[in-house]
């Protein structure tokens, strides 16, 4: 994490908290929404998961400073706006950034301002040589990124064909530079810090399709739950909702440092998670290279992670959440 341009980011968050103030998120015992999601499971489209990212692996490389990295911001921006058609509220904006590739922010808004976060960085690298060398991010973390855009995709149609609102305000978010040390996410979450804004969830999707090296090794295909840097009681609800919406099953990893943009959450006070495409050891060793290539992921394994989006969306996204403090709904104590 490269502080240079927020250093105050959690300050606040350390006063609220010094106060006894701040509330803390009490997650569902178990989901509840079963009926509303399965069938939605369902229309989830691999092979549009697969065409989008072809699409945005053909861009030389996405590194932050590079003018690829802004075509292909540009790019996504408009593929969110296309998916989102016909669903009139709501909101897709850019969050703008000096370094010229912007991030993403679709907000959905839910009867209260308690938002509910899914993320995934859009910028890639190549480490080599970040300015010069390829770098077509497919795994690292274009995967990410189109498993929550296809997750969105679903999300927003049965909004816009039910006519639901949500209890919660629900924002997808793509991040520029996360490889630049989580320079995009430091920014939102700054911002949101100072705003105030209550952010009861948050949980980050970074590379999402690789499991050769899980099955070579003779192990079950999974979903990887980091258990370090995270909240503990975020991340119990997520093993709960793979189990209940996913065909694999989870397991529980340490990732060793704050590793993606979720640290960035958790800096300013909010609750966040991080999931990943196996156990850490059995991730991806092409990242950062000019070899992060579709060729080596598996669009089935993005479309498990596309489940737990949906259903995680869903279920926080619909539910009212409590505060363990006081025992009263978060939607009608703050």
């Amino acid at each position: 994490m490269d502080i240079t341009d927020h250093p105050s980011l959690g300050l606040a968050n350390a006063v609220f908290a010094a106060t006894s103030q701040k509330p803390t998120v009490k997650f569902p015992d178990s989901p509840t929404f079963q009926k509303t999601i399965k069938p939605l499971l369902a229309t989830l489209d691999k092979s549009l998961i697969q065409a989008n990212l072809e699409k945005f692996t053909s861009f030389y490389t996405r590194y932050a400073k590079s003018d690829y990295g802004r075509q292909s911001s540009e790019w996504l921006q408009n593929r969110v706006l296309e998916t989102a058609a016909g669903f009139k509220n709501l909101e897709v904006k850019a969050f703008p950034h000096p370094w010229g590739q912007n991030s993403i922010i679709a907000q959905i808004p839910g009867r209260t301002q308690k938002t509910v976060v899914i993320g995934s960085h859009q910028d890639s690298i190549n480490l080599f040589l970040p300015s010069l060398l390829g770098a077509p991010g497919a795994d690292d973390d274009g995967s990410g990124t189109v498993t929550i855009l296809e997750a969105f995709r679903v999300f927003v149609k049965h909004l816009a064909d039910t006519g639901e609102t949500l209890e919660q305000t629900v924002e997808f978010h793509w991040y520029s530079a996360e490889e630049l040390g989580l320079l995009g996410s430091q920014a939102i979450f700054s911002s949101y810090e100072k705003e105030r804004r209550d952010v009861v969830a948050m949980l980050q999707q970074d590379m999402t399709g690789y499991v050769e090296k899980t099955l070579k090794a003779g192990k079950p295909e999974v979903v990887g739950v980091i258990t370090d840097y995270v909240d503990p009681g975020l991340t119990e609800f997520i093993k709960k909702v793979i189990t209940e919406y996913c065909d694999i099953p989870w397991t529980a990893t340490a990732c060793g440092y704050a590793c993606s943009d979720h640290a960035s959450a958790s800096k300013a006070g909010y609750p966040s998670a991080f999931v990943i495409e196996s156990a850490f050891e059995d991730s991806d060793n092409h990242i950062h290279t000019t070899e992060d290539k579709i060729e080596y992921l598996s669009f089935d394994h993005m479309l498990q992670h596309a489940k737990l989006t949906l259903g995680l969306a869903m279920e926080l996204g619909s539910t009212k959440l409590w505060s363990e403090k006081s025992g009263s709904a978060l939607s009608e104590e703050l």
